[in-house]
């Protein structure tokens, strides 16, 4: 269950809370955690469905890493809409260096908790995950 590589283990909220903005889309977002005491991955917030990109910019704190999920909305050229989930690795400059090494060794074994992913960004300050990024790589 745990991540060789760190040792983090994957709550199953995590997985509950995702699957529940992928099928139901009963969240915009939601935001993980590395809680290092216990050494798992927690749910830490939840964006309600009319919580837009501004309310989840805001909930990613400016000095600390974190995970996130975000369903984006947009139009095709032809104006269909369609949905794409974003998970987002989220990593300031201004975090710990321990905090850094230890989400960016745990990432990839929580991505794969988490099917139906369908764009990843990394991001270490707010112009990486621009809403403008969003749209550039949804189409």
């Amino acid at each position: 269950m745990a991540n060789a590589a760190s040792g983090m283990a994957v709550h199953d909220d995590c997985k509950l809370k995702f699957l529940d903005l992928k099928t139901k889309r009963t969240f915009r977002f939601v935001v993980f955690k590395i809680e290092e005491k216990q050494k798992q991955v927690i749910v830490e917030k939840l964006g309600e469905p009319a919580e837009g990109y501004e309310d989840f910019a805001a909930s990613l704190p400016a000095d600390e890493c974190r995970y996130a999920v975000y369903d984006y909305d947009f139009l095709t050229p032809e104006n269909v809409p369609k949905s794409r989930i974003f998970f987002v690795a989220w990593s300031p400059d201004t975090a710990r260096v321990r905090s850094k090494m230890i989400y960016a060794s745990s990432k990839d074994r929580f991505k794969r908790e988490l099917d139906g992913i369908q764009i990843e960004l990394q991001a270490t300050d707010p112009t990486e995950m621009g809403l403008d990024v969003f749209k550039s790589r949804a189409s």
